[in-house]
């Protein structure tokens, strides 16, 4: 099993900088000693103009047999069709990445303390893998590597025998890379794809290779077109741990959309502490407004959107009317204490059928949102940059289309009757603004102009007659169609 990388430079910047970024010196054969065999770190080449490391991996087929035994799926994929003699000594797999994470782990990370700007220097590499095994074909190689940066991607297919060519290609390919690339990046490519080229991997996959993923995935793998593949393969087609993945992925996709930290997308819930505003009358009254409002209208299927820890989607679950109950929420964590809340993993099987939860962005236009009689917007819009608002607006309005939609958002004139909230404050540290009434009103009223809806306006907590009340709410209803029509 063998992979070798080439770099070239100057007599001001030396090849032989290679060594620096890789940890080893050319000057020296090394070896290590790794799970299923021994890896020896070698340079053929090491002058000012060009540099060339070579990783070599002589894999124990007898070890890997015994470790795989009693191991099921997990254990050692290939062994089922030949015990001793298969091609895992010789082609590039998950063998050679559990390698490279040994032998190259600081490179992998990014980190030389001797030239730190080397390494976050993009350079110009060539890396050559002579055996990779592709279950795709040359294709899915070039799919694979093709959106991230490098400039020629040769992947040429090896034939299952040279003296009988009528017999065809193996599904071996011939893999040349050469770009600029940093040296970290490059690593963590080949960590995550020659496994999942190989689509087989030799040890048991546990929860902790999704946070393996995420890290050498940093930076390429949220936005790569081919990323609910590359996820699966990875994941050994694990569906829960294929989803968790997935998810942790959206969020950085999203963040990265908004020019955002992750921490500052998935930021609407402290686990230490419940996120109902205080006091907490007030939370139940709104609850109870909503709900006053939904049953109103009619509804039975029922989204809650920016649904939070849950508290509204376990309140709709209590009543029977609601037969159909989907909380949406951008938070995986928001999520994760929804479930817990609602007992979701000891719901009996009735119960279950009534609700469901997944992660998704309100300003991103998404199909699963269609068809429901009514949607919440409980304490949402106002965790949304302004800028925002015409995108969740469409989303909601203008593609779902919910017969009824409920919004409700703080009044920031009340603001004033809060002894405990400093003046100028608003009530929430996420919250991006709060609207006086007049603000509100505009904003629904115009939004339900736009797209074919009356509203009326509900006002929750005690109306103060100066400031009005604390929560305002918002009652829109779908015209009909010749009536939209017409406005």
């Amino acid at each position: 099993m063998f992979l070798t990388i080439t770099t070239t430079g100057t007599r001001e910047r030396p090849a032989t900088d290679l060594g620096f970024l890789l940890h080893k010196h050319p000057d020296k054969a090394q070896t290590f000693s790794t799970t299923h065999g021994t890896a020896h770190v070698l340079y053929p080449e090491a002058t000012a103009e060009r540099c060339t490391a070579a990783l070599l991996l002589e894999v124990d087929p007898v070890a890997l047999v015994r470790r795989g035994k009693g191991k099921g799926s997990g254990g050692a994929p290939d062994s089922a069709l030949a015990q001793y003699v298969n091609d895992r000594p010789y082609a590039a797999s998950s063998l050679l990445s559990v390698a490279m994470s040994t032998v190259f782990k600081s490179a992998l990370r990014g980190v030389c303390q001797a030239m730190p700007e080397r390494a976050a220097t993009p350079l110009p590499l060539r890396i050559e893998v002579p055996a990779l095994p592709a279950r795709g074909g040359a294709e899915l190689v070039r799919k694979l590597f093709g959106p991230l940066g490098w400039d020629t991607i040769e992947a040429h297919p090896v034939a299952l025998d040279g003296q009988f060519p009528e017999w065809g290609d193996s599904r071996y390919v011939r893999l040349t890379l050469e770009g600029r690339l940093r040296l970290a990046d490059a690593l963590r490519q080949l960590y995550v794809l020659l496994p999942v080229l190989d689509d087989a991997k030799h040890y048991w996959v546990a929860p902790d290779e999704v946070d393996k993923l995420l890290r050498s995935g940093e930076g390429w793998l949220a936005g790569h077109p081919e990323q609910k593949l590359i996820t699966s393969r990875y994941l050994s087609r694990r569906w829960g741990l294929t989803r968790q993945a997935m998810e942790r992925l959206e969020l950085v996709r999203l963040a990265e959309s908004d020019d955002l930290d992750v921490e500052d997308v998935d930021n609407a819930v402290d686990e230490t502490k419940d996120t109902d505003e205080r006091p907490v009358p007030l939370a139940e009254q709104r609850r109870a407004a909503i709900l006053d409002a939904l049953r109103t209208a009619g509804a039975s299927s029922v989204l809650d959107l920016g649904c939070g820890q849950g508290q509204l989607v376990q309140a709709l679950l209590k009543d029977v009317r609601f037969t159909d109950v989907v909380g949406v929420d951008v938070s995986v964590r928001a999520l994760a204490i929804a479930a817990r809340r609602l007992r979701l993993d000891s719901m009996g099987e009735r119960q279950a059928r009534r609700v469901t939860l997944f992660q998704g962005s309100l300003t991103y236009t998404d199909k699963r949102l269609t068809g429901y009689d009514a949607a919440v917007l409980s304490e949402v819009v106002e965790h949304l940059d302004p800028p925002r608002l015409p995108a969740l607006e469409y989303a909601v309005f203008g593609s779902a289309r919910p017969r009824t939609v409920i919004v409700t958002t703080p009044n920031v004139e009340y603001n004033v009757r809060w002894e405990t909230l400093p003046a100028g404050h608003v009530r929430h540290s996420d919250h991006r603004f709060e609207w006086t009434r007049e603000e509100f009103r505009t904003w629904a009223a115009t939004t339900a102009q736009r797209h074919g809806y009356d509203v009326e306006y509900v006002a929750v907590g005690d109306d103060d007659p100066e400031v009005g009340p604390p929560t305002q709410m918002a009652v829109f209803t779908q015209k009909d169609r010749n009536e939209a029509k017409a406005a």
